[in-house]
């Protein structure tokens, strides 16, 4: 082998690895924006986290905010309302998890979904877990807390499932207290 061709083995090399080089950055530069698409929209983002001002919810009282395109229901309970959820026994429940994404699987005790130790608060996401409709508060139902007319779901003053097709309580979004009267969504 002689001096040039071992020299135009070299280049040869270079041109190569120039070439898949400049398709990679080419590759990258023509994927970027698909991936790039996928993340969320800056109004989104402004949605991921909403303060409520609750200062104006009377016990015994509900409202209900929108939040990520779904309604929230916030109820401020009576001390009846509470007692009551607290005597359930929790045989007597469909569904056994809290499902209170603040704790993780917890049992769905009263004391796991409300928001403060006390149980005043009660912050959950107002979509029926059967096929997503918006259920009716203000004690409706059969057990003093909500139902949806749609297909009989009946939710206790807890928003635990007590009858009908729903297969699970409605869920507990993260949600905390960032001031007497604020509560901070997300």
């Amino acid at each position: 082998m002689s001096h040039a061709e071992d020299h135009e083995g070299t280049r040869r090399d270079f041109l190569y690895y120039a070439t898949a080089g400049a398709g990679a950055v080419a590759t990258g530069a023509a994927v970027w924006p698909l991936v790039n698409q996928m993340n969320p929209s800056a109004d989104v983002k402004a949605l991921a986290s909403i303060r409520v001002d609750v200062a104006d919810v009377a016990p015994g009282t509900q409202i209900t905010v929108k939040w990520l395109g779904k309604p929230v229901f916030i109820r401020r309970r009576t001390e009846a309302e509470i007692a009551e959820a607290r005597a359930v026994n929790l045989a007597d429940l469909i569904d056994q998890d809290a499902r209170n994404e603040n704790l993780g699987a917890t049992a769905a005790k009263d004391e796991n979904r409300s928001l403060d130790e006390a149980g005043e608060w009660l912050v959950m996401m107002g979509v029926c877990t059967h096929l997503g409709c918006v259920p009716l508060g203000n004690g409706a139902g059969d057990f003093g807390g909500w139902f949806c007319p749609c297909h009989g779901s009946h939710y206790d003053s807890s928003g635990r499932i007590r009858k009908g097709p729903a297969p699970e309580n409605l869920p507990v979004p993260v949600a905390e207290f960032v001031d007497e009267t604020t509560i901070k969504l997300g």
